[in-house]
């Protein structure tokens, strides 16, 4: 009877004719038997506690069934003794009312999306409320929140539609930057056609420039060379209106045999008259470049 053995993880407290004395800690207590005696023994380690479900009113006049959890663990065993009369149904009704006022001022979404703050807040609370109780609240959860049927159904609908509308606002703003991409690529390509056609305008009014440069100093050639005395130059031009006559004769669409009414050594003589020309043109004391120009021997005579 004078010998307790306190097992790990509990505390007894030692009653001297019913009051309170001491706390023995875990191992061997030798106690004096009839005037002492174990009055309570407190289990230190921490606990958890279930929070039955319950109904509960938001703010919004929603109706929700909640439940949760209570971990705490006793910090002094005699407080926990004879503080308070039963520990864990006190535990228990301050846990439920203080979810009740927590959830109550609270609207249905803030309750389904800031779980977070209802543990932080009824921790706070009941915390603040068991320290006379020598004890540590040291978490408190809340397991599950179910709305009503109707609500939940109502929810569902409301995402469904805010999915759709965020993706037809993603599909619009996809076409409008396609749209974007193709006009500036018509844009970049318009530019680069034009770029093409103005380099071409200009390459093309060089060669014009360059054929006129070439063309005005044949006939200024021609010009010096009948001024000059020389008959046969007026061949050039002759010859150059036949060419251009007989040019466009061949490549009429409906011409299938041509008939000159010139025989066909007169071509040739008028085409030799401006080998002449062109060989008397770039010097007589050039023989071999009037050879190379003409295609024949130059002449004996002047």
């Amino acid at each position: 009877m004078s010998i307790k053995i306190v097992r790990q993880g509990y505390n007894y407290t030692i009653e001297y004719f019913g009051r309170y004395t001491r706390t023995a800690e875990p191992g061997l207590q030798i106690i004096v038997p009839f005037f002492y005696r174990v009055g309570r023994k407190v289990n230190m380690m921490e606990q958890v506690l279930d929070i039955p479900g319950q109904e509960i009113i938001t703010k919004d006049n929603a109706m929700i069934s909640t439940d949760g959890v209570v971990f705490f663990q006793v910090l002094d065993a005699a407080k926990a003794a004879y503080e308070v009369s039963d520990l864990y149904v006190a535990i228990l009704n301050l846990v439920t009312t203080n979810l009740r006022t927590v959830m109550g001022a609270m609207d249905l979404d803030e309750t389904l999306s800031k779980r977070d703050e209802i543990n932080a807040r009824l921790l706070a609370v009941v915390d603040d409320a068991t320290t006379p109780w020598g004890i540590k609240i040291t978490r408190v959860e809340v397991k599950d929140i179910r709305p009503p049927t109707d609500i939940v159904d109502a929810m569902a609908r409301q995402m469904k539609a805010e999915r759709e509308k965020r993706a037809s606002i993603l599909e619009a703003e996809g076409a409008r930057a396609s749209e974007i991409l193709h006009a500036e690529g018509q844009k970049q390509g318009q530019i680069l056609q034009a770029e093409g056609r103005r380099e071409a305008a200009f390459k093309d009014a060089e060669a014009r420039e360059r054929e006129a440069e070439a063309e005005a100093k044949a006939t200024q050639l021609v010009s010096d060379a009948i001024a000059g005395g020389d008959a046969q130059a007026i061949n050039y031009f002759i010859a150059q209106d036949y060419v251009k006559t007989i040019e466009a004769f061949a490549r009429s669409p409906n011409a299938k045999t041509i008939l000159f009414p010139v025989e066909a050594t007169q071509l040739i003589g008028t085409l030799g008259g401006i080998g002449e020309l062109a060989r008397e043109a770039f010097g007589g004391d050039k023989a071999d470049g009037g050879q190379a120009i003409a295609g024949r021997p130059p002449r004996s005579g002047s």
